[in-house]
């Protein structure tokens, strides 16, 4: 970099840029040209290179935070089910902690979170073998996860993105075998049990950190041995419908263990990379909840790859504990600090509701539900009591160990429990005749819906940030308007786009402008829309049809708000359906054409670079001052942008404070074209500067 000169800082962004274009602003009106001219003579040869006008950018690059990818799965079954998610196996945040163990021990336990960008893409299933889409992941991205559902088997896939693309090919058929010797095996020992031989409905899994595993059954305390675990552990999860049963040992390097409950052996699969106490799975998504401290993550039990990360939010104690799934998948959490129900919020996070009272008998360690619905819990003494609770009133009763009147005592630990429930497969339904099964159905009792596509993902937001005195340039903090966005696309059993749902919320309004935001569907004709709901037009210059597009234009235009003043932290969603199912591709990628409307006046949008106006856009050319964009590209000549989308819940910078200065390698990503530094937008150690940040 060379020498900061203050008298270019002063003259060309106060001047120029901030004291006449600023940010902090009541009106369009530009400098007079030859003020700034006047100005720009003054400068010294010497400038400084960090300034973002002076940066170079490479020809083409238009300030992409995200790179469309085409995903090919092939597959013949007709009743296979797919999840997607973007995929970073990057460990952050990786902490060396002192916690106290379930036996009451002081040990040193590891934790990390995956990347906060690891989250659902999409759900969908093959139509003639094939299923494709194209989506926008995160530019430093390089793999893309898969998993396969077909009826109650679930299989896994880690695919790289090459060039834009990626694909997947499923061949394999162990599910199938599997799923056939769990069929025998139930139905065996349902037949022995009717003929009085001892098989339980119920057992409940026992696991501890000696490396015991036993069974126990509910209704009568009696206890059986199995096989020894290759390592003890705290925790434990059934999947019933494959009858596993799944451990991470207790020890570095933390390895997920699988247990054969026909065969009666273990099996490694992987290792998790870290301990804690709590650990479930759950049959919806076929994937194990495990949890330590106020974290929950999700873990793929075929391989034991860590996939997403949340933050359980009011927990009073986190130590120590257990997770459980009920029968209708709640999640469950249970610590020192008494019983929680966890409910998933909007931003990647559960809360947690005490159910407990506060006279709990002991510190649970381990929980589970069995077939009844009742929740079983255990201390970790070394003669472990049972007790079961309400997890309505909180409210319990000693069923087995020293404290109850059964006269059972185990004599020996549990550090956690699953149950098994041997049962007929009972067949899941498909309530509203769509050819996909409830289970897999995200609106089981609406033929015309079934899948969900989510831009950015599930639980994440996305943001498109704008400078707003375009054609004039302008202080570029991009705080003038930002709206954070989640595009949900609903489709149909075909994969069809018959519904768009836009959860947006106005979170920066820097400017003193009033300004509208809208999107256009740049392959969609307006008649092709049937209704749009949930628009907030307030300021009588938008004219909209009957059915909520905008009047006028040639594509398809939904102005979504016109006061940005208004909307500032206002959570909204706006619904627009479609007069007949769509393609993925003629919908579009989102945020689609995203524009700003600039004090009220209609005809002044902004878009991200080089994309088009809409029909009632205009390009303003002849102006008093310096027009910084002649060719209405939406690019300075030195290809800044006054729009820019962020896949991530972007921080906006403080008055005045330019993004370079907020973002530590803001300028490197630039100036590279992209390749470097990437995730620049994300809180990682060292990327952002918070005293900047609003």
């Amino acid at each position: 970099m060379k020498k900061q000169n203050l008298i270019v800082t002063l003259a060309l962004l106060f001047v120029a840029l901030t004291a006449l274009e600023s940010c902090v602003k009541d009106s369009l009106d530009p400098a007079p040209e030859d003020e700034i001219q006047q100005e720009e003579e003054e400068q010294e040869e010497e400038v400084d290179e960090s300034l973002l006008v002076n940066l170079e950018i490479p020809e083409g690059f238009e300030f992409n935070t995200a790179e469309t990818v085409t995903l090919t799965i092939n597959d013949a079954s007709t009743d296979a089910i797919y999840t997607v998610y973007a995929y970073n196996n990057f460990q952050y945040d990786v902490q060396e902690t002192t916690v106290i163990n379930d036996d009451g021990e002081s040990e040193t336990e590891t934790s990390f979170e995956s990347d906060e960008l690891n989250q659902v893409l999409f759900t969908g299933r093959p139509v003639n073998g094939t299923l494709e889409y194209t989506i926008p992941t995160p530019s430093y991205y390089s793999q893309l996860y898969i998993r396969r559902r077909e009826g109650n088997v679930f299989s896994s896939e880690i695919v790289n993105i090459s060039g834009g693309t990626a694909s997947y090919t499923h061949s394999d058929m162990s599910g199938k075998a599997r799923k056939a010797e769990v069929a025998r095996f139930k139905s065996n020992a349902l037949l022995r049990n009717s003929r009085g031989s001892g098989i339980n409905v119920d057992s409940l899994y026992c696991v501890n950190g000696g490396g015991q595993l036993f069974t126990v059954n509910p209704l009568n305390g009696n206890l059986t041995d199995l096989a020894a675990m290759p390592q003890g552990s705290w925790t434990a999860a059934v999947d019933e419908a494959n009858m596993y049963l799944y451990s991470i040992g207790r020890s570095k390097p933390y390895p997920l263990m699988r247990y054969d409950m026909i065969n009666d052996n273990w099996t490694t699969v992987g290792n998790v990379g870290m301990g804690g106490p709590r650990l479930d799975f759950r049959k919806e998504d076929g994937l194990l909840y495990f949890s330590t401290k106020a974290k929950l993550y999700t873990i793929d039990p075929t391989n034991a790859a860590v996939l997403s990360t949340w933050k359980i939010n009011n927990l009073d104690v986190t130590t120590g504990g257990d997770l459980a799934c009920s029968n209708d998948g709640t999640l469950f959490l249970s610590s020192f600090g008494g019983l929680y129900r966890l409910d998933p919020n909007d931003d990647s996070s559960f809360q947690a509701t005490r159910i407990s009272a506060d006279n709990l008998p002991f510190n649970p360690t381990s929980m589970t539900f069995d077939s009844n619905g009742e929740l079983w819990l255990a201390n970790s003494n070394n003669s472990s009591d049972l007790i079961i609770m309400d997890t309505v009133t909180g409210g319990w009763e000693y069923i087995y160990g020293p404290n109850s009147t059964s006269g059972v005592n185990f004599g020996r630990t549990i550090n956690d429990l699953g149950t098994l429930t041997i049962s007929l497969d009972i067949e899941d339904p498909d309530t509203d005749g769509d050819g996909i099964t409830d289970s897999n159905d995200e609106y089981p009792e609406d033929a015309e819906k079934a899948f969900e596509q989510y831009t950015p993902s599930k639980y994440g937001w996305g943001t498109v940030a704008f400078e707003d005195l375009w054609p004039y340039l302008g202080d570029y903090d991009f705080n003038d308007t930002a709206v954070n966005y989640r595009f949900v696309a609903v489709q149909n059993a075909l994969n069809e786009v018959v519904q768009l749902d836009i959860h947006f919320e106005v979170t920066s309004d820097g400017a003193g402008l009033i300004n509208a935001y809208g999107i256009e569907f740049e392959s969609i004709a307006p008649g092709q829309v049937a209704s749009v709901t949930g628009t907030v037009l307030t300021e009588n210059y938008i004219n909209v049809e009957p059915n909520g597009v905008e009047a006028g234009q040639n594509r398809a235009v939904i102005i979504l708000f016109d006061n940005n003043e208004t909307m500032l932290n206002v959570a909204t969603t706006v619904t627009v359906r479609f007069t007949t199912p769509l393609s993925l591709a003629q919908l579009g990628i989102a945020p689609f054409n995203s524009f700003l409307i600039v004090n009220r006046e209609r005809g002044r949008e902004i878009h991200l670079p080089n994309r088009l106006r809409t029909s009632l856009g205009e390009n303003i050319v002849d102006t008093e001052g310096v027009n910084r964009d002649p060719d209405g590209n939406y690019q300075t000549d030195s290809r800044l942008p006054w729009a820019i989308n962020i896949v991530h819940d972007f921080k906006v910078p403080r008055e005045r404070v330019p993004v370079n200065q907020a973002y530590n390698f803001f300028n490197q990503w630039a100036t590279s074209g992209g390749t470097l530094y990437a995730d620049w937008y994300k809180d990682n150690a060292g990327y952002r500067n918070a005293s900047d940040l609003k």
